[in-house]
């Protein structure tokens, strides 16, 4: 049986991938930030030696993008140093890593889906630390090393997009959503589903894109949450990104490609709408709602 560390295990994807892996019977051992602080070297070492995983999946992140700008040193302890830390335990240890990355480790100014190739362009704080993650891992576990980019992540745990529309259609007549960044909304239950089927199949270590296929815009996704509350999707009124002011640049299109998959012998992840409305029931409830109706185009 593999044994599975999940650090981050208290973030929205670490619960569901823990509670994922525990589905599946599997041997887990699950550390949130109060168990395991990632930027701590040594305490790092000894999870890993007490635990011996043959997986480590490291779901720890700094994930506050504007924060990221006026405290890029402490981003950088968790994002790139915190994933140095466990990649060299996990070398010692004969274990293997996936460490989750982002889009935001690309310039966002394509007009065709980022292979997993492409050159990496940060133009944020947040970018470049988790691209000193992903570059932390690759080098010390080239191996024995995965790293998995997603994007516009939401789910029934924490903070996140799609709960934030749950709770302003309650509150407001019209929201203003911006509509000139294009992305792949993505369940983190997929994403969860992903990284263990590219651990089981052994698939080659490497880089690879875990997102929903298809592509919206913030305002489509936003339109999408409102029909699926049986409220009317035009009170999700254009905004643009510059606007809204916010001090982290963010990426105009941040749509991934997934071609690297068959290479692993697995399907990417379903399209955008059909992992909303498979997703919704799960999110509304957490939210308090009642989800009806069905996402539009």
């Amino acid at each position: 049986m593999t044994r599975w560390l999940v650090t981050g295990a208290g973030g929205m994807l670490g619960q569901d991938l823990t509670a994922l892996l525990r589905a599946s019977d599997a041997d887990v051992i699950a550390l949130a930030r109060a168990e395991l602080d990632v930027t701590d070297e040594a305490a790092v070492a000894a999870a890993v030696r007490e635990v011996r995983p043959d997986v480590v999946a490291n779901c720890a992140a700094w994930t506050a993008v504007d924060d990221a700008e006026s405290h890029e040193a402490e981003a950088m302890a968790v994002n790139g140093q915190g994933a140095a830390h466990l990649a060299a335990a996990c070398a010692k240890a004969g274990a293997q890593l996936v460490q989750m990355s982002t889009d935001y480790v690309f310039g966002g100014t394509g007009t065709q889906p980022y292979p997993e190739d492409y050159p990496a362009a940060p133009r944020s704080a947040y970018g470049r630390t988790k691209l000193a993650g992903e570059r932390a891992a690759r080098e010390l576990l080239p191996d024995a090393s995965y790293v998995v980019r997603t994007a516009w992540l939401y789910g029934a745990h924490g903070p996140n997009f799609v709960r934030t529309m749950i709770r302003l259609e309650a509150s407001r007549d019209t929201i203003d959503v911006v509509n000139d960044q294009q992305g792949q909304p993505t369940w983190t239950c997929d994403v969860a589903r992903q990284i263990m089927q590219l651990v089981q199949a052994a698939a080659r270590p490497g880089v690879y894109h875990v997102s929903s296929t298809g592509w919206t815009t913030w305002m489509g996704l936003a339109r999408a949450v409102f029909a699926l509350l049986d409220a009317d999707p035009c009170r999700v009124l254009p905004t643009s990104t510059s606007e809204l002011g916010r001090p982290a640049p963010r990426p105009a299109y941040s749509v991934l490609s997934h071609a690297k998959w068959a290479s692993a012998g697995l399907a990417p992840l379903p399209d955008w709408e059909c992992s909303l409305r498979q997703a919704f029931p799960s999110i509304a409830s957490a939210a308090g709602r009642e989800p009806v109706g069905h996402p539009t185009a």
